[in-house]
């Protein structure tokens, strides 16, 4: 039984520390779209969207309102694209009509983003496949609201090189074909090892085909509640800060859950997953590493700052699992650059680089997220960098990625605005080294000797 001191303390967590659910995201399967005929194609898969999708947006504007629960965006998921594609493309322009078709259905049921320009390929790459992502750069500079996404590795298959070397090379593509957008198309455009089929945040979102044919996923956030609740336990033991944590999961997943169930309801669409994950924005106090800094660090990167990280993620899991039976998705905490404003002053001040990011990323919920880099960083460099941390998801079972962002024109020092929920970024240096030798071999690296798992 809910009491009136709960109902009190959620909106104070909604007016005063920026409590919101992130995302309502729809994942609808495209399988049932598939044909050689390209235009049949497209027209099948707009009507599909479009029919699905009709009544996303007022249902989660509705919720708002009854509840007056902040939600943010409303998205869209689909069936990797690679795979509903393969059978009527034939040219990377193929594909790019697709992503037009994407696009036109998202603006016309009214979403923020729709995710699933997409192919797994950690194994091997189909001629269809490799196609698609020749063909993300023209797509993410004709559209406004695509976000794709490439999965290179997994525990299971091991990282798939010629994939890792031809996305470094797409990256610095996207880059260039979209120097003169509003937004950089790399800010839409992520590399994942192990990446999940229910995932409700851009860029990374796309519909498993294990899925139903349509799905409702959602994503939480609370940085600034969990920051506030922290306060309160300053200096004391760690036992005290990991229960703090646990149950200030626990309060923010619930809120996700009631949000979630309430929209499977009124659409008429099965309940897939919570993503708890501690989602930033760029708003003052809606922050991961004020978090960290609220934990005893003086800024992220500091000393310390790996061991505060995974015990975030590890009590905030802990204490979510208790408020929802289907937490999925990535869960735990984001540390992305440009979307804090916490890892933002971190990077200016020269705390935050982008090797201590890496270490990070080896116990947080995903990678190397909204980096901004010089725009002559090489691809061969990226390239690099991407393997890097697909070998660390890879090796620990867990997802990882990498959204890099090459900006044209800029150097180390400069700043690039991303605007609304991306933010802006001080641009990174990268290690200047050269490991051209090493990314242009051929082939993949093989999985590691625990994923033998029957």
């Amino acid at each position: 039984m809910i009491n009136i001191w709960e109902v009190e303390e959620t909106n104070k967590m909604i007016e005063q520390e920026n409590l919101d659910v992130r995302t309502i995201t729809l994942g609808i399967s495209l399988m049932d779209c598939i044909t050689s005929d390209l235009e049949q194609l497209n027209k099948n898969i707009y009507e599909k969207i479009t029919t699905t999708a009709k009544d996303l947006v007022a249902t989660g504007e509705q919720i708002e309102k009854e509840y007056c629960i902040p939600i943010v965006n409303k998205r869209i998921s689909v069936t990797p694209i690679a795979l509903v594609g393969s059978a009527a493309c034939k040219t990377p322009e193929d594909y790019v009509t697709i992503a037009k078709t994407l696009d036109r259905a998202a603006k016309e049921v009214g979403v923020n983003f729709l995710g699933g320009y997409s192919a797994l390929v950690s194994k091997g790459m189909t001629r269809g496949e490799e196609l698609l992502i020749r063909s993300i750069p023209q797509a993410l500079a004709q559209t406004d609201l695509v976000c794709s996404s490439v999965n290179v590795g997994s525990t299971k298959t091991g990282i798939n090189m010629d994939a890792v070397r031809l996305m470094g090379e797409m990256i610095t593509a996207t880059a260039e074909a979209t120097k003169d957008a509003e937004v950089n198309g790399c800010a839409k455009l992520v590399v994942f090892c192990n990446a999940p089929d229910d995932n409700p945040f851009m860029a990374g979102a796309f519909h498993g085909v294990t899925e139903a044919d349509a799905i409702i996923n959602v994503g939480v956030s609370g940085p600034g509640v969990m920051r506030k609740a922290l306060e309160s336990v300053r200096g004391a033991d760690f036992e005290t800060l990991c229960e703090t944590i646990k149950k200030t999961a626990f309060k923010i997943t619930r809120v996700g859950q009631l949000v979630a169930q309430e929209a499977s309801r009124r659409l008429h669409i099965p309940f897939g997953i919570i993503d708890l994950s501690l989602a930033p924005t760029p708003a003052i106090g809606d922050s991961v590493a004020d978090i960290l800094q609220e934990i005893g660090l003086e800024y992220a990167g500091a000393p310390g700052t790996t061991a505060a990280l995974a015990m975030l993620n590890d009590q905030v899991k802990k204490g979510g699992v208790m408020a929802s039976s289907y937490v999925g998705g990535l869960s735990g905490a984001f540390i992305p650059v440009s979307e804090d404003q916490g890892m933002i002053n971190a990077a200016q001040a020269g705390a935050l680089t982008i090797e201590k990011l890496e270490a990070m990323t080896c116990v947080c919920s995903v990678g190397l997220d909204m980096i901004a880099i010089p725009g002559d960083t090489k691809s061969t460099t990226i390239a690099g960098i991407i393997a890097d941390e697909m070998a660390i998801g890879m090796v620990n079972q867990k997802t990882t990625a990498a959204r890099l962002i090459p900006c044209p024109g800029k150097k180390v020092g400069d700043s690039v605005e991303f605007g609304g929920l991306l933010g802006y970024a001080p641009v990174m240096p990268v290690n200047p080294y050269s490991c051209d030798a090493f990314v242009t071999r051929t082939g993949r690296i093989p999985a590691p000797i625990h994923s033998f798992k029957n």
